[in-house]
Protein backbone atom coordinates (compact mmCIF):
# COMPACT_ATOMS: atom_id res chain seq x y z
CA UNK A 1 0.00 0.00 0.00
CA UNK A 2 1.29 3.30 -0.94
CA UNK A 3 1.85 5.96 1.58
CA UNK A 4 -0.15 9.26 1.59
CA UNK A 5 1.60 12.12 2.00
CA UNK A 6 -0.79 14.61 4.17
CA UNK A 7 0.30 18.67 5.24
CA UNK A 8 -0.89 18.86 9.23
CA UNK A 9 -0.55 21.62 11.76
CA UNK A 10 0.56 21.17 15.35
CA UNK A 11 -2.60 22.66 16.98
CA UNK A 12 -2.56 24.31 20.78
CA UNK A 13 -5.94 25.24 21.00
CA UNK A 14 -8.46 22.53 22.55
CA UNK A 15 -12.23 21.98 23.84
CA UNK A 16 -15.31 22.48 21.60
CA UNK A 17 -14.56 25.78 20.39
CA UNK A 18 -11.36 25.19 18.75
CA UNK A 19 -12.45 22.28 17.53
CA UNK A 20 -15.49 24.00 15.58
CA UNK A 21 -12.91 27.08 14.83
CA UNK A 22 -10.57 24.59 12.60
CA UNK A 23 -13.80 22.88 11.04
CA UNK A 24 -14.99 26.34 10.03
CA UNK A 25 -11.40 26.35 8.33
CA UNK A 26 -11.68 23.10 5.92
CA UNK A 27 -9.30 21.60 9.04
CA UNK A 28 -10.07 18.39 10.81
CA UNK A 29 -8.88 18.32 14.63
CA UNK A 30 -7.05 14.99 15.55
CA UNK A 31 -4.53 13.66 17.99
CA UNK A 32 -1.58 11.40 17.27
CA UNK A 33 -0.84 8.62 19.60
CA UNK A 34 0.97 5.18 20.25
CA UNK A 35 4.76 3.85 21.00
CA UNK A 36 4.24 5.34 24.70
CA UNK A 37 4.62 8.94 23.24
CA UNK A 38 2.77 11.76 24.42
CA UNK A 39 0.03 12.99 22.39
CA UNK A 40 0.26 15.27 19.32
CA UNK A 41 -2.44 17.30 18.74
CA UNK A 42 -2.78 18.34 14.67
CA UNK A 43 -5.21 19.88 12.45
CA UNK A 44 -5.31 18.05 8.66
CA UNK A 45 -7.18 19.69 5.95
CA UNK A 46 -10.73 18.19 5.68
CA UNK A 47 -10.85 17.73 1.95
CA UNK A 48 -7.58 15.97 1.77
CA UNK A 49 -8.21 13.82 4.20
CA UNK A 50 -11.36 12.29 3.29
CA UNK A 51 -10.02 11.50 -0.06
CA UNK A 52 -6.82 9.75 1.81
CA UNK A 53 -9.64 7.93 4.06
CA UNK A 54 -11.13 6.34 1.02
CA UNK A 55 -8.91 3.61 0.98
CA UNK A 56 -9.54 1.31 3.98
CA UNK A 57 -6.35 1.55 6.54
CA UNK A 58 -4.56 4.10 4.77
CA UNK A 59 -1.27 4.52 5.57
CA UNK A 60 -0.46 8.27 5.86
CA UNK A 61 2.69 10.17 6.49
CA UNK A 62 1.75 13.84 8.27
CA UNK A 63 4.27 16.19 7.79
CA UNK A 64 4.05 18.89 10.33
CA UNK A 65 6.61 21.46 12.23
CA UNK A 66 9.56 20.07 10.24
CA UNK A 67 9.02 16.38 11.48
CA UNK A 68 7.09 13.54 9.70
CA UNK A 69 4.71 10.73 11.26
CA UNK A 70 3.82 7.46 9.64
CA UNK A 71 0.25 7.20 10.86
CA UNK A 72 -2.98 5.00 9.96
CA UNK A 73 -6.24 5.97 11.09
CA UNK A 74 -8.04 4.38 13.86
CA UNK A 75 -10.83 6.25 15.03
CA UNK A 76 -12.66 8.75 12.60
CA UNK A 77 -15.78 10.19 13.85
CA UNK A 78 -18.34 11.76 11.45
CA UNK A 79 -20.99 13.94 11.97
CA UNK A 80 -24.26 12.02 12.23
CA UNK A 81 -26.40 13.95 9.00
CA UNK A 82 -23.98 15.16 6.68
CA UNK A 83 -21.29 12.83 7.31
CA UNK A 84 -18.45 15.29 7.24
CA UNK A 85 -15.47 14.77 9.51
CA UNK A 86 -15.35 16.04 12.92
CA UNK A 87 -12.55 14.42 14.62
CA UNK A 88 -9.73 11.76 14.16
CA UNK A 89 -7.45 9.53 16.43
CA UNK A 90 -4.24 8.29 14.56
CA UNK A 91 -2.35 5.26 15.57
CA UNK A 92 1.54 5.99 14.76
CA UNK A 93 3.80 3.03 13.02
CA UNK A 94 7.01 1.88 12.11
CA UNK A 95 8.27 -0.28 9.02
CA UNK A 96 8.21 -3.36 10.70
CA UNK A 97 5.60 -3.13 13.20
CA UNK A 98 2.32 -5.64 13.13
CA UNK A 99 -0.85 -3.68 13.67
CA UNK A 100 -4.19 -5.20 14.55
CA UNK A 101 -6.69 -3.86 11.62
CA UNK A 102 -10.23 -4.91 10.04
CA UNK A 103 -9.71 -5.21 6.00
CA UNK A 104 -12.93 -5.02 3.74
CA UNK A 105 -13.96 -8.59 2.29
CA UNK A 106 -14.25 -8.56 -1.40
CA UNK A 107 -16.55 -11.13 -2.49
CA UNK A 108 -16.48 -12.48 -6.50
CA UNK A 109 -18.05 -15.39 -8.09
CA UNK A 110 -21.66 -16.89 -8.38
CA UNK A 111 -23.65 -18.81 -6.04
CA UNK A 112 -24.89 -22.34 -6.66
CA UNK A 113 -28.38 -22.13 -9.29
CA UNK A 114 -31.89 -21.57 -7.43
CA UNK A 115 -32.98 -19.33 -4.32
CA UNK A 116 -29.91 -18.34 -2.32
CA UNK A 117 -29.08 -15.92 -0.04
CA UNK A 118 -25.47 -15.25 0.79
CA UNK A 119 -25.30 -13.48 4.51
CA UNK A 120 -22.22 -11.63 5.61
CA UNK A 121 -21.23 -12.32 9.39
CA UNK A 122 -18.03 -10.38 9.24
CA UNK A 123 -17.78 -7.49 6.55
CA UNK A 124 -14.35 -7.15 7.73
CA UNK A 125 -11.75 -9.35 8.32
CA UNK A 126 -9.56 -8.77 11.81
CA UNK A 127 -6.44 -9.60 10.85
CA UNK A 128 -2.67 -8.67 11.99
CA UNK A 129 -0.65 -7.09 9.31
CA UNK A 130 2.68 -5.25 9.33
CA UNK A 131 1.99 -1.20 9.41
CA UNK A 132 3.56 -1.01 5.84
CA UNK A 133 1.89 -3.90 4.25
CA UNK A 134 -1.64 -3.76 5.41
CA UNK A 135 -3.84 -5.49 2.28
CA UNK A 136 -7.01 -2.88 1.29
CA UNK A 137 -9.07 -6.15 1.06
CA UNK A 138 -9.20 -10.02 0.92
CA UNK A 139 -11.40 -11.43 -1.56
CA UNK A 140 -13.63 -14.90 -1.12
CA UNK A 141 -14.49 -17.18 -4.00
CA UNK A 142 -18.41 -17.79 -3.49
CA UNK A 143 -18.93 -19.89 -6.79
CA UNK A 144 -21.20 -22.98 -7.06
CA UNK A 145 -21.73 -22.87 -2.88
CA UNK A 146 -25.35 -23.87 -1.89
CA UNK A 147 -27.56 -23.35 0.80
CA UNK A 148 -25.94 -24.85 4.16
CA UNK A 149 -22.26 -23.61 2.45
CA UNK A 150 -19.90 -21.36 4.56
CA UNK A 151 -16.81 -19.72 4.33
CA UNK A 152 -15.24 -20.09 7.54
CA UNK A 153 -11.81 -17.63 8.87
CA UNK A 154 -9.30 -20.21 8.20
CA UNK A 155 -10.42 -20.80 4.27
CA UNK A 156 -9.65 -16.99 3.49
CA UNK A 157 -6.26 -16.85 1.95
CA UNK A 158 -3.88 -13.98 3.61
CA UNK A 159 -1.48 -12.39 2.18
CA UNK A 160 2.06 -13.04 3.28
CA UNK A 161 3.03 -11.67 6.65
CA UNK A 162 -0.29 -11.65 7.47
CA UNK A 163 -2.48 -13.99 10.32
CA UNK A 164 -6.06 -14.06 11.64
CA UNK A 165 -6.85 -12.06 15.11
CA UNK A 166 -10.35 -13.82 15.08
CA UNK A 167 -11.13 -17.78 15.79
CA UNK A 168 -9.97 -20.09 12.86
CA UNK A 169 -13.57 -21.86 12.74
CA UNK A 170 -14.93 -18.08 12.56
CA UNK A 171 -17.74 -17.80 10.08
CA UNK A 172 -16.88 -15.17 7.79
CA UNK A 173 -20.02 -15.63 4.80
CA UNK A 174 -23.05 -18.50 5.06
CA UNK A 175 -25.66 -19.38 1.96
CA UNK A 176 -28.94 -19.54 3.28
CA UNK A 177 -32.23 -20.86 1.26
CA UNK A 178 -34.49 -18.16 0.23
CA UNK A 179 -37.65 -17.92 2.45
CA UNK A 180 -40.78 -18.40 0.58
CA UNK A 181 -43.96 -16.86 1.86
CA UNK A 182 -46.64 -18.87 3.30
CA UNK A 183 -49.46 -19.73 0.84
CA UNK A 184 -52.13 -20.10 3.17
CA UNK A 185 -51.80 -16.49 4.77
CA UNK A 186 -52.15 -15.10 1.33
CA UNK A 187 -55.71 -17.06 0.67
CA UNK A 188 -56.67 -16.71 4.38
CA UNK A 189 -56.06 -12.56 3.68
CA UNK A 190 -58.32 -13.58 0.19
CA UNK A 191 -61.13 -14.77 2.34
CA UNK A 192 -61.77 -12.11 4.46
CA UNK A 193 -61.70 -9.79 1.55
CA UNK A 194 -64.32 -11.66 -0.16
CA UNK A 195 -66.31 -11.46 3.03
CA UNK A 196 -66.34 -8.12 3.15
Amino acid sequence: MAEIKLAAEARTDFGKGAARRARREGRVPGVIYGHGAEPKHVTVDSHALMMALKTSNALIRLEFDGQNELVIPKDVQREAIRRFLVHVDFLAVKKGEKVAVEVPIHVEGDLAPGQHILEHSLNALPIEAEATHIPESVTVSVEGLEAGASVLAKDIVLPKGSSLTVEDDAVVLQVVAAQAEAPAEESAEGEEGAEG
